[in-house]
């Protein structure tokens, strides 16, 4: 049940809700190797962690999840994961949904150049990566778009519809 907390201030009403969250315990300050992409000189599990998220504005009709890592060495990041038009009944993914396909849920072509999730893989060497995890709580059911979006559309899209964000970052490198 969402707490609310109403204080009276000078004759105004101020309402409160509680915060957007997202929460993982398969997340922490470092990925594992079951996070870790199997390819590009990598080697890992490559499955999606288990994420669920709480506190989202009443006025959500959907949500929307990425993973990005702003320190790729592209000049514009790297797209591990993008996934949309999530029900907004919808406050969880189970550990590995980013190996699975669902009818409902899109996962759009990350810049591993195809759908799902594809886990950490930083260059040998570089300092340790950031991986941002996002979720969107959205003003709209669905994006419009299919699972052959590219992410600067699906982002584009996102920030024009998100009404709050939440994100945890975990680190990695090798």
């Amino acid at each position: 049940m969402k707490k609310l907390l109403i204080l009276l201030v000078f004759g105004i009403t101020i309402l409160f809700a509680d915060n957007f969250t997202l929460k993982s315990d398969d997340l922490k300050g470092q990925l594992t190797s079951k996070q870790v992409f199997n390819g590009f000189g990598c080697v890992g599990e490559n499955i999606s962690p288990k994420l669920s998220w709480s506190g989202a504005p009443k006025e959500t009709k959907s949500f929307a999840l990425t993973v990005y890592d702003p320190d790729a060495p592209t000049g514009s990041g790297w797209w591990h994961w993008i996934v949309f038009d999530i029900p907004k009944d919808k406050t969880s993914l189970e550990e590995g949904f980013g190996n699975k396909i669902s009818k409902d849920i899109v996962q759009s072509i990350t810049d591993y150049g195809k759908p799902g999730f594809g886990g950490a893989c930083p260059p040998k060497g570089d300092k340790a990566h950031r991986y941002v995890f996002t979720i969107y709580a959205l003003d709209v059911e669905k994006l419009g778009l299919d699972e052959n979006a590219n992410a600067a559309t699906v982002g584009f899209t996102l920030n024009f519809h998100a009404l709050q964000r939440a994100s945890i970052i975990s680190y990695y490198g090798r």
